[in-house]
Order: C-alpha cells, then structure tokens, then sequence
C-alpha cells in the first residue's frame, strides 16, 4: 500500500462500532474488567488507550516497524530509551545532535553512569567503540548542521559488533527516509514536529522490530508514565493524515528559497541536504526519496541574524519546526544553547547561523518576507 494512503487510514484495527470516519476519542483513564481475571485488552491508558493505539499502529506501519509506542513528547521517548542502559554503559552518538538530546545525555544520562562519545563520521564512530560500548545513536540529517550519515554504513559496523542501533528520524519522517530498511533497530521520532504537523500538540515515539526490545520499552513506558494522552494522540493522527502532501510541498518551497538565499551577498554559507555541493549529496540520493523542508544557513555577521530574526513577519521567530506555519530559529541560543560554547563553534553554530523550517505559506511570499528582513 502506497505510503500515502497509510497516512489517511493509517490502522485496521477498529475500537468503537459506530462506522465513524475519524477516529473516536476515548478520553477514559481507566477500563472496567468483563469478569475476575478477565481483561478488553485495555485496562489503563498509561498502559493502553485505544486512540493511542490507532496512533501507534499507523507510525508502525509507516516505518515498516512491528509496533511504535507513543510518548508525551519526543524527550519523553528518549528518556524512555535511556532506561535501556545501565551504570557503565557505552553510548556512540553522531556529533551533531538536537540540544535537548545532547542535554539530556550529559547531564542526566551521564550523572546516571552512562557515558558518551560523539562522532561525525561511521569510521570515526567505529574507532570510538570500546568494551562497554552498548549503542549507536545517529540522527540524520542532523539538526542544525543538516550533516547526513550514511546509515546502512553505521548498520553494518553496529552488527559487527553486536551493538543497539538508534536513528532519529523526525527531520525527513518515513515519507522520505525509511532507517528499518537500512539496517536500524529503534527509530526514533519528536512526533511534535513533521508527523503532528500543525504546532499545536507535542508527541514522541519509539518504533521497533524486534518483541524483546517492544516487551523492555513497553515495560519501561508503563512503568516511568511518560504516555501521550488520548487528546494528543487524535491531534497527532489527524496531522498524518496530510504527511504525504505536508513534505512534498515543504519540500518544493524549501528548494525555491534555497535558490534564492545562494544569490543573496548576505547569506555565507547555506546548508541544504538537495544541493548538489553539500559534501553528502551522494548519500543522500542513496538512502533517502527526498531533502525535506529544513533549511540552515549562515550570515554575513551578527546584526544580519538579529535583523532577519527581528523583521520577519509571515514566518514567525519561534523554536520547533515541520509544522504548517515557517519558522525561523537561533540555534545559539534556543535549540542549542546548552552546549558549550565551544563545542557549539566547533560545529559551526554561532552567532550568525539560522535555521529554517519551511511551512506551507507560498514561496513567493517567504522570499518577500525574508527578502524584506535583509532590507533589500
């Protein structure tokens, strides 16, 4: 079934008799039993909730997964995973990462005894690996730096070595970017972003394959209660409903501003996955069906940013990204900010760096705007 037509219908499964199109909300924390020991399947929402589950189901079948389990937000399911681990654990991690995921890594994974290292490369994450080394994580492409990492590369040196494969996959969703068909073993989403789509609701989820680990991370979910609630999940599922034409046409605007910011003396440098000069234009073609919407890029000097940051007016100065209204952020001191300085420069995330999240306003208009911003 075409990946288009799984996001409008997303699971088979049924739960209410009514022949509703859209699917029911069931706002119930708690279910009653038919009998002692006897059980509908759903007994809890923090464990089960049936809208959870149309949710669930649709992500799963999405990421060619067997089961996806929904969190509260995309730090939640990340927290989650962390909970695999255990005191002296070894985690490789790729060098460019979201700053709430690096955040929480060093000052709460780390305080827990679980240490890290960082790579950009598979080859130098190979060279990283050492006894207690237990997991690859990658994110690709990666935010804010739009690197992209050769996954099926990664896969191939994590089975060597019998290490946990991680690939977050919010910036391209499957629609452009399938990490089970490249050889990953969790995928990771903040559904806050492309997957809800609308900037109105946070989510997170953990796709799997394999029943062990779906039996560990369900136990861990129930247990630490980070569940989205049955509200979210029906926003959620509305949002996937549109994820097919959402990233196409992101997508196409994203390439028209592109264009146009490489013509502008302003703009330094702009970082892009779809150009042909991006350093991993070839991986890109090999592993994914499309670029995305994501843009950063850097300017001229410090007063640039601020200008452009403080004179637009259709897209809006706000952090997130993928959803239908344009963003603009600062990763220096929002997405990013709790790095340290220094490891912050070293990956190109100064003072002058923006990044863009391209909604679907029309591109002439973003150009104007942004155009306008510049003083041109």
């Amino acid at each position: 079934m075409d990946i288009s037509t799984i996001c409008i219908h997303g699971c088979k499964k049924k739960f209410d008799t009514t022949g509703s199109v859209a699917t029911p909300i069931f706002a119930s924390a708690t279910f009653a039993h038919p009998g002692v020991g006897q059980s509908t399947g759903f007994d809890y929402s923090r464990s089960l909730n049936p809208t959870n589950v149309h949710l669930e189901d649709t992500v799963a079948a999405l990421e060619g997964g067997t089961e996806a389990i929904a969190f509260s937000s995309g730090m939640a399911a990340v927290s989650t995973l962390m909970e695999l681990f255990s005191p002296g654990d070894h985690i490789i991690a790729s060098d460019d990462l979201y700053g709430g995921t690096f955040r929480l890594f060093e000052r709460v994974s780390h305080k827990n005894g679980v240490n890290f290292s960082y790579a950009a490369t598979p080859k130098d994450m190979e060279k990283e690996i050492i006894k207690s080394t237990k997991a690859i994580f990658l994110e690709t492409p990666s935010n804010p730096m739009m690197h992209v990492i050769d996954i099926a590369a990664v896969a191939a040196i994590a089975k060597k070595h019998n290490l946990l494969f991680i690939v977050d996959n919010t910036f391209l969703t499957p629609y452009f970017q399938k990490p089970f068909s490249l050889g990953a073993d969790i995928i990771l989403h903040s559904g806050t972003k492309y997957l809800g789509g609308h900037n109105d609701t946070l989510s997170g989820f953990l796709v799997v394959k394999n029943d062990e680990l779906l039996e560990k991370l369900r136990f861990i979910a129930k247990t630490t209660g980070g569940c989205l609630s049955p509200f979210d999940a029906f926003l959620v599922i509305r949002g996937i409903k549109t994820l097919a034409i959402r990233m196409e046409r992101s997508q196409e605007t994203a390439q028209k501003i592109v264009s146009w910011l490489l013509e502008q003396s302003a703009v330094k440098k702009v970082y892009y996955p779809g150009l042909k000069e991006h350093p991993d234009y070839e991986i890109s073609l090999r592993q994914t069906s499309g670029f995305g919407g994501m843009i950063s890029f850097s300017v001229q000097n410090e007063q640039t940013a601020i200008k452009i940051l403080e004179s637009v007016k259709v897209i809006k100065y706000a952090e997130s990204l993928g959803g239908v209204e344009s963003l603009i952020t600062y990763p220096m001191l929002q997405t990013h900010a709790d790095l340290p300085e220094s490891n912050r420069r070293a990956r190109g995330i100064d003072e002058c760096l923006l990044r863009l999240s391209v909604g679907l306003e029309s591109a002439d208009d973003l150009i104007a705007d942004l155009n306008q911003a510049l003083g041109n």
